[in-house]
């Protein structure tokens, strides 16, 4: 019985062996060698697909952030002025993407680099706000405060940094006494804490606009 063929080596076969690995064991374990070894080709065979590690991490941030929707900022328009609900809709897109691939968040925060879709997402961002009415030095900061919230928000949890034993706290911090109980109820927390907190950056933006627009 003949063997079955190999699947040929490609860049995509190598991004998604990537971030398999990017995903169950961080990004330490995503390096060329490492993948030559797990698609079972010479070192040479890979390098001619993807030649340094840093354009394999580049190419998986840019697949992780191909995933990030931002259609809702081509509805925008000087008569369709809800930039807010687009920017709520964009970053739900955008956190839940970075959810489901936490190992790669500290990459995505030093910025969009050369990536395709970071670039697209920057352009689609601050094109969205300028055509709701935002100045473009307003739509820039506006787009670089809501890169910091989202990708900060996604780096860890809060909830589950306390330690879940009681006795860390009896004592010596008396104002902690339930804080034992948040590790347990961290995507609880997590979630309502971001939407608490992007409902009250919302709120902020919203005073602003009206003050620039009656400037």
């Amino acid at each position: 019985m003949a063997r079955p063929r190999r699947p040929l080596l490609s860049r995509d076969l190598i991004v998604d062996a990537a971030m398999v690995l990017l995903d169950t064991e961080g990004l330490d374990a995503v390096s060329t060698r490492r993948l030559a070894t797990e698609l079972g080709v010479s070192g040479p065979s890979l390098y001619n697909h993807v030649a340094t590690k840093e354009q394999l991490i580049d190419l998986l941030v840019d697949c992780v952030l191909g995933e990030v929707d931002t259609s809702m900022f081509a509805r925008l328009g000087a008569d369709d002025g809800d930039w807010r609900s687009a920017l709520t809709g964009w970053a739900a897109s955008y956190r839940a993407t970075l959810a489901a691939h936490p190992n790669i968040v500290p990459v995505v925060a030093r910025g969009p680099g050369r990536r395709p879709n970071a670039l697209r997402i920057a352009d689609a961002v601050f094109g969205g706000l300028v055509a709701a009415g935002w100045p473009r030095r307003e739509a820039t900061r506006i787009g670089a405060l809501m890169r910091y919230f989202i990708t900060g928000s996604a780096l860890g949890s809060f909830a589950g940094g306390f330690p879940d034993d009681a006795t860390v706290y009896e004592g010596s911090y008396a104002h902690l006494d339930q804080a034992h109980l948040l590790a347990e109820r961290q995507q609880e927390i997590n979630e309502s804490a971001f939407t608490a907190g992007l409902e009250a950056l919302l709120d902020g933006l919203e005073l602003r606009y009206r003050r620039v627009k009656s400037e």
